[in-house]
């Protein structure tokens, strides 16, 4: 295979070209995950297009609150505004282009940039800007608004002026999985932010499949190392946790019944611009959470929930988010290129909104799994890097487990081919 470096056509055919060689069913090509030149085609067709997830509504719980995410290039400022609406804004003061805030939670009521005091209204309005002339018109200089959506508690912003068409349509369908948990009213139990030495890609498709499980044995105390498998692909050494994860399930499905809890399996990860994959799943040993025993982690239940022992919400959504939403805590991923080989991962743990830590739970066990899971996955993602970076890499073949895997990259490669198009 000739690399992208040695093919002497323009740099946009050398990319036309590694696109029209994917063969489905194998990983992508040595470049897609190393070269600037992916990674800056990678931001302008999939994160400055997509909608993509940034932040959970009970971050910024209070009129004033605000927040800044970096997206590539582009830096988003989202606040919440006196009527309690979030909103979201390019975090570029429209006099000379300074930064108005920098990193971290904190609480205003206008937003001053620190540069020449040009001040800006929670709407983006501006109200003030020293020692301009007679006749200056404020109003054609207020900040640049930035789509944003808040779909059952997760918090979705998108940078292109026409977003994508379905994402109403899915937000339809997976908001009666995420409204009887009331995140919107959960509060921040936890943040951390992981810096991985991988691509963005190999984040996400390190998630999206258990063939390397064996390698995360706290999450494999509830975790059924069965996903992704079929019964014809279940290998013998499985089988009793296959077993056991059938008697949980139609257990679980009685519940859900009772309690009228959307469960069944919705799978679209390809195909469609807004890809996604929803599910309730049971959880082994309690069934309750994703603890050492399977215990609830958290006394006060999201939403009120009657029972604890609910499984799992498992939520999927391209190009780079995913969440495990439980009856007593959920957690939310995201995923953010900083780099080809840096990806930054922000880990949310979210928790009724009156549990009292020390009291209703304890954040080291409510953090345990999924910390020791993020670490171990880190340290993967570094191995593919540095593997996908060697001369000799070729693409392999995906094993059936990891369709999911194989639908994300058929899908982001579709998401490169229409901006090439463009």
């Amino acid at each position: 295979m000739t690399s992208l470096e040695s093919t002497p056509a323009t740099r946009t055919d050398r990319i036309h070209d590694a696109v029209a060689r994917r063969v489905p069913g194998r990983s992508l090509e040595g470049p897609f995950y190393t070269d600037r030149e992916f990674f800056d085609l990678d931001i302008a067709a999939v994160f400055a297009r997509q909608w993509i997830c940034v932040a959970v509504d009970a971050e910024l719980p209070e009129p004033g609150d605000r927040t800044s995410v970096e997206i590539g290039p582009y830096s988003v400022l989202l606040v919440r505004d006196d009527e309690e609406e979030l909103r979201a804004f390019h975090n570029v003061c429209r006099h000379r282009g300074a930064r108005l805030v920098e990193g971290g939670n904190d609480s205003a009521g206008n937003l001053v940039c620190g540069y020449h005091k040009w001040t800006y209204g929670l709407d983006g309005r501006l109200l003030h800007a020293p020692s301009q002339p007679a006749g200056f018109d404020r109003d054609c200089f207020g900040l640049a608004p930035v789509h944003l959506r808040s779909v059952g508690g997760l918090v979705f912003v998108c940078l292109a002026e026409q977003p994508p068409a379905d994402f109403d349509e899915v937000a339809s369908r997976i908001e009666p999985y995420l409204l009887p948990h009331d995140l919107r009213r959960a509060k921040v139990a936890a943040r951390t932010e992981l810096v991985e030495e991988g691509n963005w890609k190999l984040v996400m498709e390190n998630n999206r499949e258990c063939y390397h499980c064996d390698e995360h044995p706290e999450l494999l105390r509830t975790f059924f190392p069965t996903y992704g498998y079929s019964e014809a692909d279940l290998p013998p050494r499985l089988r009793p946790a296959h077993e056991r994860y059938l008697r949980a399930d139609a257990e679980l499905r009685a519940t859900y019944e009772q309690l009228g809890l959307p469960y069944a399996l919705i799978e679209e990860l390809d195909g469609r611009g807004t890809g996604f994959r929803i599910q309730r799943d049971a959880l082994d040993l309690a069934g309750e959470s994703f603890t050492p025993d399977g215990t609830a982690a958290c006394r006060r239940l999201l939403g009120d929930l009657p029972t604890a022992r609910l499984g799992h919400l498992a939520l999927h959504l391209q190009p780079n988010s995913w969440f495990h939403v439980l009856a007593d805590h959920a957690i939310a991923f995201s995923v953010l290129p900083l780099a080809a080989d840096r990806t930054l991962l922000r880990t949310t743990w979210l928790v009724h909104p009156e549990a009292q830590e020390g009291v209703d739970y304890d954040l080291d066990t409510l953090q345990r799994v999924w910390r020791a899971t993020n670490e171990q996955d880190a340290r993967l993602v570094a191995l593919a890097q540095r593997g996908v970076s060697d001369p000799v890499y070729r693409p392999g073949p995906y094993a059936p487990t990891e369709y999911q895997v194989e639908a994300f990259c058929s899908w982001y490669t579709a998401r490169l081919r229409e901006e090439l198009n463009r």
